[in-house]
């Protein structure tokens, strides 16, 4: 929201600049300087006091250049030209007496995001490199990185990066630091910073000098590196062993992993690192960070995976606490469940029995599934502790009790009998859809255990058309038609109640056509609706049917101190393979003459220019854009193809959809086939803010293929339609992410 009265701010603050008495007071001048901070803060524009502030910074006082510096950085981008008065400033303050100004001079100019900007770095950073104080060197280094990630796409250039990995033996260990990740930036395309023997080894030494954010980014860039011989392996294992005793987590988790992916070959030795790590991961697991203690717990969950029972001499650090996040009380819930054992088992279903009954609906179902989870091992007990919470007839305890019956009969036949027994009465309790179905499907599975099964049954069917979930109408139906092949006398009329109304009144069409599935299925025989509904229950001798197979250390070694085991697996893959490109700052091509005088076909009153997605990189696209059919196809005809690519593509095409998700980036849609059609296109247009047409095909021949992306140019500017097939590659990535 834009600061009201802004303009007499500005002109105030501009006298008060400019007043020489006020440069003459050291404090004064400052004190003006500070205003135009803040006034910047609350969203006045002041970006027309650049030539004041940039006179503001050649004075000695160190806290008024940090004020300029932040004013500058914040203001080059609107005012580019007048930016390079500040650059001057900053060149001759590089080679100021005091590190402090250097280093400062340093920063600023590396965070100015204009074009143009890096051939003013360049000298600067190499004499930063080579400075005597090591807190320039550390600027120095990365600028380097923020240098090479506003030149975009450009060559790397080689001297810069040997220069760089000298510094590796710097006697500053943030230099060190520094570099490494520096080198990681900028070699990123190149699969990063290269880890060898001699590296390592230097790395490994330094150690001990490094503090703890250090040590930690030492020892993520360390699992690059592969011992040759075991003997190596088991020095470097006994170097890393003090790490393991930090006071830091970071560098704790940090070392476990190193151990783990270095060990990969002797699970004896991951297994006494992970009985280890046993102390520090526990003393997280209590932290009052909540955010440590989420993660420690995953982490804790994922070494159950391979070692079940690892901590189960600690079951109580588990416990619950009041003033504990919802989040994490589950989390410590899911983790109880595995560690339950013969000797603990009374203690653990004491505690979550207490959860069942608190105030959140959410903590107490998650428990009640918990002992539910339990009841897979410990049935008698389990079964015992949820007949008692029915009989609270609390609406979400019963429901949440009820839908764990139904998954304990279906993995525990065993059981039957009791659950059959604690089913008479809920009925007339529950009133949410997932409670209800649970009810139904035990009613109808397992109704000639239950007496008055029918009549329950025949309540809700007399109450079926103010039921608002037809999830809970087509249970109704299979259960229903279950429960008639074991007692057809009580339940024959009931269902064909029920028949009449999901075929002849019902809205819903997959209700409707449930219902007329089993009314054709009835028409051809009992025997045909047993072989089809009533297939082979299991044995109540096979017990527990879930496999709970160890998985072993080197299955997870590599997602170890990572957000996988936070995300899970499946959703940690996703959100990686759908991380946007970092906007690149590259300076954009002169166009030619005689492409300006080429009449552009989107008019002057169009041209709102708005950053678009981040994606795009240095691309702006113009919104609310459009061509009609004849502009499109006559400029499509006119121009060659630039571009082809293959996207892969799953399933059917949702045609609104995909318009949705271009519309957000600026992409207009000329011209898209219906949803089903094959083959399927879509013609695409959209235009930047130098007036660069790009007119895309889309072409799909059939579903579970590739889908065809031809892209057309206006104008020959490779970066720009880079930038542009990042664009379009993330959204229909997303959108396939989404439809799949």
């Amino acid at each position: 929201m834009p600061y009201l009265g802004g303009e007499e701010v500005v002109r105030e603050l501009r006298r008060a600049l400019s007043n020489p008495h006020v440069q003459a007071d050291r404090m004064r001048y400052r004190n003006a300087v500070l205003r135009v901070i803040r006034h910047m803060a609350q969203g006045v524009d002041v970006s027309g006091l650049f030539p004041e502030m940039v006179k503001a910074s050649a004075v000695p006082d160190v806290v008024q250049k940090k004020l300029v510096s932040l004013y500058v950085r914040a203001q080059a981008p609107r005012q580019p030209q007048l930016a390079l008065l500040a650059v001057n400033t900053l060149r001759k303050d590089c080679a100021h007496p005091s590190p402090a100004v250097r280093g400062l001079a340093l920063r600023s100019m590396c965070g100015l995001r204009m074009p143009g900007i890096q051939e003013y770095l360049q000298q600067p950073l190499l004499s930063g490199l080579r400075d005597k104080a090591s807190y320039v060197r550390r600027v120095a280094v990365l600028g380097c990185a923020k240098m090479l990630k506003l030149q975009g796409d450009c060559e790397v250039d080689g001297a810069l990066v040997n220069e760089l990995y000298s510094l590796l033996r710097d006697s500053d260990p943030i230099v060190v630091v520094n570099c490494l990740r520096a080198l990681e930036e900028i070699l990123k395309k190149e699969g990063g910073v290269v880890i060898n023997k001699p590296i390592a080894h230097h790395l490994l030494n330094r150690m001990a000098d490094l503090d703890q954010w250090g040590q930690s980014e030492v020892l993520t860039f360390l699992l690059r590196y592969k011992p040759r011989t075991e003997e190596e392996l088991f020095d470097i294992l006994n170097l890393l062993d003090g790490c393991l005793k930090s006071s830091s987590p970071s560098v704790v988790m940090a070392a476990t992993k190193l151990f783990l992916v270095l060990a990969r070959e002797y699970p004896h030795v991951q297994a006494d690192v992970l009985v280890r790590v046993k102390g520090p991961l526990l003393s997280a697991c209590t932290s009052e960070s909540r955010e440590l203690c989420f993660t420690a717990l995953c982490h804790v969950r994922q070494i159950l995976r391979s070692l079940p029972g690892h901590f189960s001499s600690h079951y109580k650090k588990f416990f619950c606490s009041y003033s504990e996040p919802h989040y994490i009380k589950c989390q410590k819930m899911d983790v109880l469940c595995e560690l339950v054992n013969d000797e603990n088992v009374q203690q653990v279903l004491e505690e979550l029995k207490s959860y069942c009954t608190d105030v959140s609906i959410e903590l107490a179902q998650a428990a009640i599934f918990a002992i539910g989870n339990i009841a897979r091992t410990y049935t008698e007990q389990c079964v015992g502790i949820l007949t008692e919470l029915l009989r609270l007839q609390q609406e979400h305890i019963t429901s949440a009790v009820i839908q764990a019956f139904r998954d304990l009969v279906w993995l525990c036949p065993q059981c039957t009998d009791a659950v059959c027994r604690a089913l008479p009465g809920c009925e007339d309790t529950i009133q949410d859809s997932e409670g209800k179905q649970a009810l139904i499907w035990l009613l109808g599975t397992h109704g000639e255990k239950v007496p008055n099964a029918p009549y329950v049954l025949e309540d809700f069917v007399e109450n079926v058309k103010s039921e608002m979930f037809p999830a809970v109408k087509m249970e109704l139906l299979t259960a229903l038609v279950r429960l008639f092949l074991s007692r057809p006398a009580e339940c024959q009329d009931t269902l064909g109640r029920l028949l009449y109304f999901c075929i002849e009144e019902e809205m819903d069409m997959a209700v409707r056509d449930r219902g007329l599935f089993y009314y054709r299925l009835l028409q051809s025989g009992v025997e045909q609706v047993k072989r089809v509904l009533c297939g082979p229950k299991s044995d109540p001798s096979l017990g527990l049917l879930e496999d709970k197979t160890e998985q072993p250390v080197n299955a997870w070694a590599s997602e170890f101190n990572t957000l996988a085991p936070v995300y899970g697996r499946e959703r940690w893959a996703l959100v990686t393979a759908h991380q946007p490109a970092e906007p690149s700052y590259t300076c954009s091509p002169r166009i030619d003459s005689s492409n300006r005088d080429t009449e552009s076909l989107i008019s002057e009153e169009n041209k709102e220019v708005l950053k678009v997605h981040p994606d795009t990189g240095s691309l702006t696209l113009i919104p609310d854009v459009y061509l009609t059919a004849e502009q499109f196809e006559k400029t499509w005809l006119s121009l060659n193809t630039n571009w082809h690519l293959s996207l892969p593509w799953c399933g059917a095409v949702h045609p609104d959809t995909i318009q949705a998700a271009l519309h957000v980036v600026h992409i207009q849609t000329i011209a898209m086939s219906k949803a089903g059609v094959q083959p399927w296109k879509a013609y695409l247009s959209a235009q930047d803010d130098a007036g660069c047409l790009f007119l895309t095909e889309l072409l799909l021949e059939a579903a579970d293929s590739e889908m065809q992306v031809s892209v057309k140019q206006s104008e020959a500017k490779p970066e720009a339609m880079q930038a542009f097939i990042s664009v379009l590659k993330t959204v229909m990535g997303t959108v396939a992410g989404l439809e799949s």
